[in-house]
């Protein structure tokens, strides 16, 4: 059974507006989407960058979702938004109007945690806006990751809802054994009985055929794909552009033998193209042909997979800024195939969350198994949930597998599958390697592939990662270039740097180090002489250059070293390195830089030094942080809070930027 919103709800009016860097704060903007629907709100679910502030009275109720990015910024898609809303000239009333409530995603191992969400409610709040509801933050450092926050947030958030605004007439909630009606569905296109996907019968029955191995063709973009840049629909914005690249080179830097395969990865393209270090490029990967299959196979869709269908528009959009369609880059009653929505478009191969069980428990007629899949979707089971699904990493195909009466219309696939987003990784390149010796913009990526095994012993591996590591020199392919967090100018040049960068961590730290070279070439050697503190030793053409990396073993994975003494001839560098296999003692970045008290003070506190922590996300960052407590408290002769509040300082003045993933 399904209800479709209608005019008995039209007094009641719902804004979930988001801002998402990688879909997660999207995520949980439609999941309150459908919590406000089943209230009987009229609902809006857009970004940020897609509201008029003078439309954010027009609501009975406003929700917004946010996560942080960088140095406590803004996802691109919420940028737009929050410039309008620090317009000088708006009255301290103009928002007196609006009820409202947040929830931030953020990172606790980022010293600015969930400063987005903690800004536009601050704003909002100085515009006379009313929060009806607290404030609600999660951690992606949780050990039970984002849910643990937003899952009882979210129980209460309803309860609140329905005491402020209580349904009259005999209304009650939707109850959730109803089938809210879909946004969006696919239908067939002409009966599907002729090839009118507008790719033609080559690239339907050829390049996307059932049986065709992993190839060049199939894991790259077709010139029809290229020519309309499959992405560019979702990336309106200035801070970001939309480039075909070529792959020139794919090559393991780790010996077969060593746990990980780590991969340098050299893209070109003929646009020019202008980066900085720390800025990232987004890939967009496809899944591979055989769990495509399994999944056709376990849904019973193969009758229909390389038919012509399309996706049409069931609901109207509520805001005109709205962007269409559900799905980027794919347009509605554009012809294409459900073999292509889920080669391309749709991530099956994700982590389930709590909004997909609720869903699927309408397509099965087994009592046990309906019953099993509303279990997970209740916050009394949400531990459970967690070993079902994130502890062990199982995807949605297996679960489907394992739930194998569940049958999903393939009309609800991209209703009910989460999009398969792009994946975004640090450019590693800088300076004079930004360009070829054609002249082509250059990209180069230090990436490592994800595979492991689980608790339950089952094979993980990373869906872009994996699809990366099977490109072929030769393969094209759509990516995004985006600002990143760290915001490098040349003129931080005379400002000495730390660069803490363990494993691929040293992606941006390379790109930043060949950067200053290129700028220390600009720099004339008679314009600059030594300060006494250390800015410009004789022959330094920039600050000084100290880079700390870390890695497990020195013959494995310590990436690029020879390059340093190319750098060393050229600008002033140091490399202090950790190796934490080679000997009894495991030996990290922390440690060292703690032995390098004396060094780190001077250039931090004398010389204005500027210090970049990239890399993983979790125990690295706070340690590195807790060991340059430690630094000033050795050398600085500071107490533990004086130490901390130098830092917070260096944080307000930009000379702490940290970059994690």
């Amino acid at each position: 059974m399904t209800i479709n919103m209608n005019s008995k709800s039209l007094g009641r009016s719902a804004l979930i507006t988001y801002g998402s860097e990688t879909g997660n704060a999207q995520d949980f903007a439609d999941e309150l989407g459908r919590l406000t629907q089943r209230l009987r709100f009229v609902t809006r679910v857009c970004p940020l960058n897609a509201v008029e502030l003078s439309s954010l009275s027009n609501y009975s109720v406003v929700i917004i979702a946010v996560s942080t990015t960088g140095q406590g910024d803004l996802p691109i898609n919420a940028r737009i938004f929050w410039k309008n809303l620090l317009r000088k000239r708006l009255p301290s009333t103009y928002l007196k109007d609006m009820l409202s409530t947040t929830f931030g995603l953020g990172d606790s191992s980022y010293p600015k945690f969930n400063w987005a969400a903690r800004k536009i409610q601050k704003r909002l709040l100085q515009l006379g806006a009313n929060e009806f509801y607290p404030r609600g933050e999660a951690d992606e450092q949780h050990l039970e990751g984002l849910d643990a926050s937003f899952v009882p947030w979210s129980t209460d958030l309803r309860q609140q809802l329905l005491s402020k605004f209580p349904l009259v007439g005999g209304l009650s909630p939707i109850p959730d054994e109803v089938l809210l009606d879909p946004k969006w569905t696919l239908s067939l296109m002409d009966g599907g009985t002729k090839d009118n996907t507008g790719f033609g019968e080559d690239h339907i029955g050829t390049a996307l055929s059932p049986n065709d191995p992993i190839s060049l063709q199939r894991l790259t973009m077709t010139p029809e794909h290229l020519s309309g840049n499959h992405r560019s629909y979702e990336n309106p914005n200035r801070e970001i552009q939309n480039l075909t690249v070529i792959l020139e080179k794919n090559q393991r830097l780790t010996p077969s033998e060593h746990w990980q395969d780590v991969r340098h990865l050299v893209f070109s393209s003929a646009l020019p193209a202008s980066y900085e270090p720390g800025d990232v490029l987004t890939i967009y990967p496809k899944n591979f042909p055989d769990d495509v299959n399994h999944l056709i196979s376990t849904m019973h869709w193969t009758d229909v997979a390389d038919r012509p269908i399309q996706c049409t528009q069931v609901q109207p959009l509520m805001g005109s800024n709205d962007k269409a369609p559900p799905l980027s880059g794919l347009q509605v009653y554009q012809p294409t195939t459900l073999r292509i929505l889920l080669t391309e478009h749709l991530d099956f191969t994700a982590i389930p969350r709590r909004s997909f069980f609720s869903t699927i428990a309408h397509f099965t007629k087994d009592p046990m198994h309906k019953e099993r899949l509303l279990e997970f979707t209740r916050p009394e089971y949400i531990d459970e949930l967690y070993d079902y699904t994130t502890r062990p990493r199982r995807s949605i195909l297996e679960v489907l597998q394992e739930f194998e009466s569940v049958h999903i219309p393939w009309q609800w696939a991209i209703n009910v599958i989460p999009e398969l987003r792009g994946r975004q990784f640090s450019i590693a390149s800088g300076g004079q390697l930004k360009h070829d010796a054609e002249d082509k913009t250059r990209f180069e990526l230090l990436v490592a592939i994800v595979k492991y095994k689980t608790v339950i012993k089952k094979v993980r591996e990373g869906v872009c990662t994996r699809y990366l590591a099977a490109l072929p020199p030769g393969a094209q392919l759509p990516v995004t270039l985006q600002k990143g967090g760290l915001g490098n100018t040349r003129k931080e040049a005379k400002h000495p740097v730390i660069m803490i960068g363990p494993g691929t961590g040293v992606a941006p730290m390379r790109s930043l180090l060949w950067e200053r070279l290129q700028w220390a070439d600009h720099v004339s050697s008679r314009s600059h002489v030594s300060n006494g503190n250390g800015d410009f030793d004789r022959g330094n053409k920039t600050g000084e250059n100290v880079l700390f990396f870390g890695c497990r073993k020195r013959d494995a994975d310590y990436f690029f070293r020879d390059e340093w003494a190319k750098i060393m001839a050229r600008n002033s560098l140091r490399v202090f390195t950790a190796f934490s296999r080679d000997q009894v003692r495991k030996i990290y970045v922390q440690d060292i830089i703690k032995e390098q008290a004396d060094l780190v003070f001077r250039l931090l506190y004398h010389c204005g030094g500027i210090v970049y922590v990239c890399g993983s996300s979790g125990k690295m960052p706070k340690g590195v942080r807790a060991s340059l407590v430690d630094v000033f408290q050795i050398s600085g002769g500071m107490d533990q809070a004086a130490a901390e509040d130098y830092i917070e300082v260096m944080e307000k003045e930009g000379r702490y930027k940290q970059e994690t993933w």
